[in-house]
């Protein structure tokens, strides 16, 4: 038994569309535990990505919604622009919330 010249040259990629079913690649994302003999899954709290938050008092930017918002369902009467242009929220925005 001879290998194909194509596998000889270069190591060729594996992708899910080269195989048949039971061929998972997955992501990137890495394990946070091991498999046991039994079938279970151990969690090793050492792998588990933990995410530190930064303090946020006196944080200047803000969300693009205003606490101030009613609710109006179908009234767009005098929209020039329509109501769903991205001119006019920005608009409605500095109006609402000032130049902060």
């Amino acid at each position: 038994m001879h290998p194909t010249l194509r596998t000889l040259g270069r190591r060729i990629q594996l992708t899910t569309k080269d195989t048949n079913k039971g061929y998972y690649k997955g992501n990137r994302t890495g394990s946070m535990g091991s498999h046991t003999k039994y079938g279970t899954y151990k969690i090793d709290y050492n792998k588990v990505r933990t995410y530190v938050v930064p303090d946020l008092e006196g944080f200047q930017l803000t969300p693009f919604v205003t606490r101030k918002l009613e609710i109006s369902r179908g009234q767009y009467e005098g929209y020039r622009l329509g109501p769903l242009s991205g001119e006019h929220y920005l608009k409605m925005w500095k109006a609402e919330n000032g130049d902060t």
